[in-house]
């Protein structure tokens, strides 16, 4: 086996902690002795052991008394770089310097400020052999949420919506109408289970009373985040049950009730998309998903504040209905499409100018 293939484990593994790691990373862990894995790990859920640490476990679990010897004649591979301070746990680096390793292959740095090359200076220094910046692109795309916040300070945003063959994305009057399939919406509750939060304006929270859970996908609930500057949508919509924390960007209050958290905000007829990253970001949510409605997203596509856009077109057409937001194609690209049933699915990026 190559390097690269051990770094593409280290990526496999690091995904397993898809939705559970978040504000940190995903990482992944390989230890190899000899063309052979002998123990692997990945940061399985926040404030829990690193990656590197599991796999040390591992190899301990594994081989007993054996282990030392056979750490200190080891490569580690290692997603991104070994942290360097510490935080909810005990320095990574620190640990892969008292087993021993012989070697550390890296496939990022890690850019947080406790760490940031330390980790990398602290292996050197204790004569450890290091490469950095194996498949770094790939290592790279895997954790672009943990980056996003760390070099722009905002949450990663994606936006996803629905639109009918003929490019309307909601009903003239209003009213709850599906556009795109049931397997659509079992892979829209999956990607909730993915991403820090969801949000929605008030008037897709009152016209449609979505629940914004993964009820049908198994992990955990997003935060749920409303628009809704007035507080008019009904308190017994689904919104303000208590399946998961929610919060309601308003400008008439700042509370906390049960698990519904009001912020008052000043003007939200200005900059809202810029004031609501920002506010994300403060309060460490790393992802946002936003699914409605039209005016909202318009907001984040006109401000240019987005990163990936997720649309469903069905194959069936309306008569009318409101316009889908469209993307300007020179600040977009097409990144993958997929069939879901009889769905067509598009993934864009965003590339700012």
């Amino acid at each position: 086996m190559t390097d690269e293939l051990y770094m593409q484990r280290c990526l496999e593994l690091a995904m397993m902690g898809m939705g559970s790691v978040s504000p940190n990373p995903m990482v992944g862990c390989v230890i190899v002795k000899d063309g052979q894995i002998i123990g692997e790990g990945y940061h399985a859920k926040f404030g829990e052991a690193h990656a590197e640490v599991n796999a040390i476990k591992s190899v301990i679990a594994r081989y007993g008394d054996e282990a030392a010897a056979l750490l200190a004649e080891a490569t580690a591979y290692v997603s991104l770089e070994p942290c360097a301070h510490f935080g909810k746990t005990p320095p990574c680096a620190d640990l892969l310097i008292q087993h021993r390793l012989k070697k550390v292959v890296i496939g990022n740095l890690d850019p947080f400020e406790g760490v940031n090359g330390k980790g990398i200076e602290k292996l050197k220094n204790a004569g450890i052999t290091v490469v950095s910046g194996m498949l770094a692109q790939q290592c790279t795309a895997l954790n672009r949420r943990f980056f996003t916040r760390i070099y722009q300070q905002r949450p990663y945003i994606i936006l996803k919506w629905a639109t009918s063959a003929n490019g309307y994305f909601a009903p003239e009057k209003p009213a709850q109408q599906w556009i795109s399939g049931p397997a659509a919406k079992k892979l829209v509750h999956k990607w909730r289970t993915e991403e820090d939060a969801i949000l929605v304006g008030r008037l897709t929270a009152t016209l449609d009373n979505p629940a914004l859970t993964a009820r049908e996908w198994p992990g955990k609930n997003p935060i749920r985040i409303m628009i809704d500057s007035q507080l008019k949508t009904p308190s017994d919509h689904h919104i303000y049950n208590k399946e998961a924390k929610t919060i309601v960007f308003n400008e008439q209050k700042t509370a906390v009730q049960d698990n519904i958290h009001f912020i008052e905000m000043e003007d939200m007829q200005y900059y809202l998309p810029q004031k609501i990253a920002y506010q994300l970001y403060l309060m460490d949510v790393q992802s946002v998903i936003i699914e409605g409605g039209a005016n909202i997203l318009g907001q984040f596509i006109q401000a240019g504040l987005w990163d990936e856009a997720r649309v469903f077109r069905s194959g069936q057409s309306w008569e009318t209905g409101i316009p889908a937001p469209e993307l300007n194609p020179q600040k977009s690209t097409i990144t993958d499409q997929f069939t879901v049933e009889k769905d067509q699915l598009t993934i864009y990026k965003n590339n700012p100018l």
